[in-house]
């Protein structure tokens, strides 16, 4: 049995990682729609026994009802193949959820915080859960749980696996967590899963990664998984890049510039030939006499881009602070005063940067 498995495209996304608003991020919202498109013809075209959802589908507090319509057509556009889809924590099941209104007849919305069966093929039993709040949903697998039957056995749901929630980044909470050996222990041959946005494709379970970027720096190969599922259980995974939007990570190093026509030479140089979104990181040796404007930077990767975010990493002033702290001058006195301070490193270089610019006589004192 062939199957596309996919999770987390979050339609209806706010788009603030990216510092988009307004018509940009309303065609970074349309972007999500069509790598939806992109994963129904995937399984059209690849001749899939079934399309597999694994959660966190749509925005809950955001999802309009365009957006219903839009999901309910896509779906349908498959029957008769089916469609099966475990509610996550973005998308949770509820009385006043979309999944509760009316969807074509291919299409199964699992219903209930433990797993139940169905018939997915002769001598396949799929088994779905769905999160029915946004938090406190307990580990599937959890309380002795076994599957019941002869044949295959596979899960589908939205969860956390303990051993890969570190390497998902700072603030990934681990909703419905479960470990590994659960899986076999609970008689499943492979779970389908959903939640982890970086991809995992461990020897029983499956995590395909969101489909299209929600921020920036995601690594490893992310979208739908097409499984193949013998008889006997074995699995072949194939995975397919679908995403529509293109996010670019930019350097600039401004150690040895001395002038802002280097900045937009170098920055050129950096966007030439890209679109989409852009994260520009700022790092290096700061010369006092630079003019670094944020917002000028911003303007010219604008004419490139929809969307920019800058970032500050390893960006230091050029001013020599151990010579500048033994004059006997206001200057002298301002770096004794701040470096003898209980301050924090980031607040510190941010005041550092400002007074001595402005004891330069210098009026561009936000500089980056």
């Amino acid at each position: 049995m062939k199957i596309v498995h996919f999770a987390d495209l979050h339609l209806d996304s706010p788009f603030a990682w990216c510092e988009a608003t307004g018509d940009v991020a309303r065609r970074r919202r349309e972007a999500l729609r069509e790598t939806l498109i992109a994963v129904v013809r995937l399984t059209r075209e690849s001749g899939a026994d079934a399309l597999f959802c694994g959660g966190d589908l749509y925005e809950h507090d955001r999802v309009t009802l365009d957006t219903g319509e839009f999901l309910r057509q896509q779906f349908a556009s498959l029957d008769p193949v089916p469609v099966y889809i475990a509610p996550g924590n973005h998308d949770w099941y509820g009385p006043g959820s979309l999944y509760a209104t009316e969807w074509s007849h291919n299409v199964h919305i699992f219903r209930d915080a433990t797993l139940q069966p169905i018939h997915l093929a002769p001598g396949i039993t799929l088994w779905g859960g769905a999160h029915c709040a946004p938090a406190n949903t307990d580990n599937f697998l959890g309380g002795g749980f076994r599957v019941e039957g002869p044949g295959v056995h596979v899960a589908l749901f939205h969860g956390a696996e303990q051993s890969w929630l570190a390497a998902q980044g700072e603030g990934k909470a681990p909703h419905a967590p479960f470990e590994t050996a659960e899986i076999q222990a609970a008689g499943f041959r492979h779970a389908f899963l959903g939640h982890y946005h970086r991809p995992a494709d461990g020897e029983h379970h499956t995590y395909p990664g969101n489909p299209d970027p929600l921020q920036f720096g995601e690594d490893g190969t992310r979208g739908p998984v097409v499984a193949t599922v013998a008889a006997d259980g074995t699995l072949e995974r194939e995975r397919h890049v679908v995403a529509v939007t293109q996010v670019h990570e930019l350097a600039l190093n401004v150690t040895g510039f001395t002038s802002r026509q280097q900045i937009r030479d170098a920055l050129r140089e950096e966007a030439e030939g890209l679109a989409g979104l852009a994260r520009l990181t700022v790092s290096g040796d700061l010369e006092p006499s630079l003019d670094l404007q944020e917002d000028t930077i911003r303007e010219q990767l604008l004419e490139t881009f929809e969307a920019v975010r800058i970032w500050k990493s390893g960006l230091h002033l050029a001013y020599d602070l151990d010579e500048i702290g033994e004059e006997p001058t206001v200057r002298g006195q301002f770096v004794r005063d701040v470096l003898g301070a209980e301050l924090p490193e980031d607040e510190r270089r941010r005041v550092l940067r400002m007074g001595l610019r402005a004891l330069d006589g210098r009026d561009d004192l936000e500089v980056l």
